[in-house]
């Protein structure tokens, strides 16, 4: 069986408070590990300025998290999410994570 993923085909469960570029910026982190917003720019994924805005976003909701200022890893929920295991719609905003 092959471990590459046909993301052409991929029906997942967004919730309303995201953007369609967050899923492009969860499959960066998935494949390239722990990033800062401007890396997440260099490996093709929105500028660094919104993609600062989108990482915060997606920590509140439980999708990232923060490993110190700037820096930010994707959590198991981000991986099951990507996975079309987890329905976005259904994570609560977490407590204060700035």
């Amino acid at each position: 069986m092959s471990t590459v993923r046909d993301t052409e085909n991929v029906v997942r469960q967004p919730a309303e408070w995201m953007q369609p570029v967050d899923d492009r910026i969860l499959e960066i982190f998935r494949e390239h590990g722990n990033l800062t917003p401007a890396a997440v720019e260099e490996f093709g994924g929105p500028s660094s300025s919104h993609a600062s805005r989108r990482c915060k976003k997606l920590a509140r909701h439980g999708l990232l998290e923060q490993i110190v200022t700037g820096l930010y890893t994707i959590t198991d929920d981000g991986e099951a999410y990507l996975d079309e295991e987890l329905d976005a719609s259904e994570l609560e905003p977490l407590e204060d994570t700035e």
